[in-house]
């Protein structure tokens, strides 16, 4: 996939059906979480730059007043972009004729070889019989 179709899906645009697997991969593999925080940020930043310019520039707000308003914006919307990762991420592939949910069942299915090897190695520690 071109370096400007990736841009594009993470600045939150839609990629054509062809890419649904890159998409499919791309909010099941092992970084998901940090892709989506980086997507979020990216769509947050525009917003954030352009609150804060017309506070200094539309209402003549002083600058560190302006940063402080632009950090909270990054704090709030990652803060709720965050909130609803799973979720957000099963919808969006749903947009690509995937079944509800197919994201975090993918990542379930994924971890979990490395899940049940936590398991045993939790139970084998703290779930000794004592007798």
């Amino acid at each position: 996939m071109n370096p400007a179709l990736k841009f594009w899906y993470y600045a939150g645009g839609r990629l054509p059906q062809k890419h649904r697997e890159f998409v499919y991969d791309d909010v099941t593999g092992p970084k998901w979480l940090v892709r989506f925080t980086i997507r979020s940020l990216v769509q947050v930043t525009p917003l954030v730059t352009v609150i804060a310019l017309a506070l200094v520039h539309g209402l003549g707000s002083p600058w560190p007043l302006a940063i402080a308003c632009g950090g909270l914006g990054f704090v709030v919307g990652l803060y709720f972009a965050l909130s609803y990762a799973p979720e957000s991420v099963d919808y969006r592939l749903t947009k690509y004729g995937y079944p509800r949910g197919s994201a975090t069942e993918g990542r379930r299915v994924r971890n979990a070889a490395r899940d049940r090897e936590r398991q045993a190695k939790y139970d084998a520690v703290w779930r000794r019989s004592e007798g």
